[in-house]
Parts: structure tokens; sequence; C-alpha cells
């Protein structure tokens, strides 16, 4: 595997980040976050798994040792539990609008930027082969429009045994690429794209795609629990999937108001409100297929999604 192509914060006035990122489908750019603000991020996700039992207790948490025996990865009850906590921090929201990755995406997308509401944490945990990301495309689950970007950070130092993500150089211009029918896996051999690319990513340092680049993640090896976080951000003017602004894979007890009920703060509780945005598709068409489609489990979530979009004010 090729190294990652790197560029150093301190370069970024003198690039096109668009055009970088139409060669080669990613930008590893160095030393964007104060790392700092990345190290209390991580001290407040390490606290909540470390009090769920997730972590050794005859080590320090901010070592990460996992307990192997409390090893699990969503759809296991025993994550999403620990996983909802961690995403009803205001702070995990707000990292996803820190300055300086705010900064940077400018210069990708334009002045008019979302951030998409619902940023990711990974949690994974070491040497459990049914917990590694195998390849695929961000683009299958986000839908909406293709030009939209996850950038991929480390909240500690990610050397390759911790397992940090790969990409496979200028995949993205082929399009969505053939999945297993079953698992939703592309696999390798036959991905379409450029040489592999990977090495280890620091703490501070953003890996920003597209979300048809081809990527998987490097296996974690280490004794470790990994910690990251997705963000998605894109041009606020292009269309967005609605179901990115609502939880129609839930019951109806998960909603914003849950979430935001602990926050001391009201500043970024339903920002995108304030954005003219454009979903494709649109409530009325959802609303149709609500009534119209054939499969029960659709019609439930196209039905949820309506509801939950009323719920917000927005059409």
């Amino acid at each position: 595997m090729k190294p990652f192509r790197e560029i150093s914060a301190s370069q970024l006035s003198s690039l096109s980040l668009p055009d970088e990122m139409k060669a080669w489908g990613y930008l590893l750019i160095r030393n964007v976050l104060p790392v700092e603000d990345v190290t209390r991020m991580v001290e407040e996700i390490t606290r909540i798994v470390s009090a769920s039992g997730w972590l050794v207790p005859d080590r320090s948490p901010e070592e990460r040792i996992s307990d192997v025996r409390a090893a699990c990865g969503d759809p296991d009850p025993a994550f999403k539990r620990v996983y909802e906590q961690i995403f009803n921090l205001q702070a995990f929201h707000a990292f996803a609008h820190h300055p300086a990755l705010r900064q940077v995406m400018h210069l990708l997308v334009g002045r008019d930027l979302l951030v998409h509401p619902k940023p990711i944490g990974r949690l994974i945990f070491p040497n459990c082969d049914r917990l590694v990301i195998h390849a695929h495309q961000d683009h299958r689950s986000l839908d909406g429009d293709a030009e939209t970007f996850t950038a991929w950070m480390p909240l500690h130092d990610c050397p390759v045994e911790v397992g940090p993500l790969q990409i496979m150089e200028g995949s993205h211009v082929y399009g969505l690429q053939g999945v297993d029918p079953t698992t939703g896996i592309i696999a390798k051999e036959t991905a379409r794209g450029g040489e592999w690319a990977g090495g280890p990513i620091y703490a501070g340092d953003v890996l920003i795609f597209h979300s048809l680049t081809v990527h998987a993640a490097t296996p974690n090896t280490s004794t470790q629990l990994r910690i990251s976080m997705d963000c998605r951000f894109q041009d606020a003017r292009r269309s967005v999937n609605p179901a990115n602004f609502v939880f129609p894979g839930s019951s109806n007890e998960k909603s914003w108001e849950t979430i935001y009920a602990g926050w001391p703060s009201d500043e970024l509780k339903y920002f995108w409100k304030r954005m003219p945005l454009l979903f494709e598709p649109s409530r009325e068409t959802l609303a149709k297929l609500a009534d119209t489609e054939a499969d029960p489990r659709l019609r439930a979530r196209y039905a949820r999604i309506v509801d939950q979009l009323e719920a917000q004010g927005l059409r």
C-alpha cells in the first residue's frame, strides 16, 4: 500500500482543494485541529466508555486499553446504549462545527456550507473481525447529492496498528460500484480506481473524501479502543436527502428534542432550519411513497421521515 498524499494546514492558502479532490478523491490535511480541542473531545467520550466497562479497570482510561469481553458494535444493544450517551453530548455535535474544520470545508465546498446534523462516532474494538469496516462508498448510505464529503478524524494518534482508514485513490470517478448484495461490501479485488493509500493519522489531522470514494478501515490489531468521528459536509445550495435530518430507522422515542434536553446552549439546536435547503426527495414525494410503496417496511420509514419533518416545521 502506498502512503497517503499529504497536505499541511500551512499549505492551504496556496492550493486549490477542489482540484486536489477532483484528482484524487481525498485530502489528508495534517495539523488542522488544535490537539487540545481533540483531546477534550476524546476525554468526554472515554469517560462514558470507561464507566460502561469497555476498558480494563487496572489501567488509566487515557490509555483506552479495551476489555475484550466487552467487544460490541452496531447493532448490538450494548453498543447502542453507550453510543446514545455519546451522540447526545452537545460537545460531540459542536465538534463538527469547529472553526478550523469549517474553514477547510469552506475552501473545498465554497461559501454556502452545510454541516450535516448527525456526526458519527466510531468506537472500534481491537482484534474483532466482525467489527472491521470493509470497503464501501458513503454515498450508498447518505444518498442525496453525490457532491458530499466526509471528514474522518481520529480523536487520538492513530498509527496503522490502531486501524486508521485507507483510501482507493481516484475511485470516486467511477460512480457507484458493485457490492455484495448481502453485506454491501465492495470486494477489494474488483473495486475500480487507482492504488490503495494509507498510513498513520494523528490527532489534529483530517482525512476528507468524496462520497463516491472507496475506502475501508485498516484492522485494529492493537490493544486499544479506536475512537474517531465522521462528519459530513456539502454545498447548501445542492439537494440533500431529508433522512439526514431525522431518525427514520429508530423508534419514535428518539428525537432532536430528547437529544437536546441536556444541552446548556441553544446555539446549534436545529441550526439547519435557518437555511433554505432543497430536499430530494421532497416531503410531498415521501408522503406519496408512504401510501404507495409496496414494501411495508419502506412505507413505515417514509411515514416516519414525513412525521419528523413536519414536527420540525420543514417542508
